[in-house]
Order: structure tokens, then C-alpha cells, then sequence
């Protein structure tokens, strides 16, 4: 009886274990590293980028400044699938998609009333201190833009 105790123990350990070793790297807060990134002047700068679970969903949240300095922060929950879903707070998407490549990239998709407006590629560095978005898009003038944004893990 004592043996098959610990064995159940230890096989829930080894479950934990994986568990907690499966979550993303992408998850956690990072911070916009405005001196390595390279944005033009007019966009709108996400100076914070928080993943976390929520559920069996990523809750992402993002705070920064819009192009003439106001604060803007919107949110996204879904799945890292490809799919699209609502964006609250985003002037510039109503759905969002994030879809992963392999453990170090994804790319993402915003829309607005079903047309894309930004797609994008979001890379970790191999020690997943730091990631690099790079995005091609349109700004609210219709203007085409290109641009990346390198981040640091909190």
C-alpha cells in the first residue's frame, strides 16, 4: 500500500511537472525597448504586452500610446489557432489572431469588420529574454507601414 502511494505521488509530480514546463515562453509581461525598436513617427507605441492564461485561453492585454500621445489599451482572449477573436479597445481591429509557428514564433492578424488592417511575426531570442515584433500594416490614414518593435521580458 505504501509503495502504490508513492508511485502516485510521484506520477503526479512528473504531471505538474510537464504542465508547468508546457506553458508558452510567450506568456508573462514585456516591455517595449524603444532604443532597439524601430518606429516611426505617428504609430501607436504598445509600451506593454501582458500574456497570461485564462482558462483554457491566452488573455493578452496591451497599454501604450496612440500617435499624438494618448493612452490606449485594449485586449484580446482566445487561442493561439489562427482564429479570429474580438479585440476590445483596438481603434484599429475588431478580431485578432495569433497563430504559432514553433516555440520561438508566431504571427498575428488584426481586422477590422473582416479586412486586415496589420499582420505580423513575433519572434523570442533563443533565450527568451527578449522578443522582436515586426508588422506591416495601415494606419488610420490609409498609409501603408512597416515597422519593429523589440521588447524585453519583465
Amino acid at each position: 500500500m505504501k509503495a502504490r502511494s508513492i508511485i502516485v505521488a510521484v506520477a503526479v509530480c512528473c504531471l505538474a511537472v510537464s504542465i508547468c514546463s508546457a506553458q508558452s515562453a510567450h506568456m508573462g509581461t514585456w516591455k517595449l525597448n524603444e532604443s532597439k525598436s524601430n518606429l516611426p513617427a505617428g504609430v501607436t507605441k504598445n509600451t506593454s504586452v501582458a500574456y497570461e492564461a485564462a482558462g483554457d485561453k491566452i488573455k493578452v492585454t496591451v497599454d501604450g500610446v496612440d500617435g499624438s500621445g494618448k493612452p490606449v489599451h485594449s485586449e484580446w482572449t482566445g487561442k493561439f489557432d489562427g482564429k479570429d477573436y474580438p479585440v476590445t479597445g483596438d481603434a484599429l481591429s475588431t478580431t485578432r489572431s495569433y497563430k504559432m509557428i514553433n516555440d520561438h514564433a508566431m504571427e498575428l492578424t488584426n481586422k477590422k469588420d473582416g479586412k486586415v488592417t496589420m499582420s505580423g511575426r513575433i519572434e523570442l531570442s533563443a533565450d527568451g529574454k527578449s522578443r522582436t515584433v515586426t508588422v506591416s500594416g495601415t494606419n488610420p490614414s490609409g498609409a501603408k507601414v512597416n515597422y519593429s518593435a523589440v521588447y524585453d521580458k519583465q
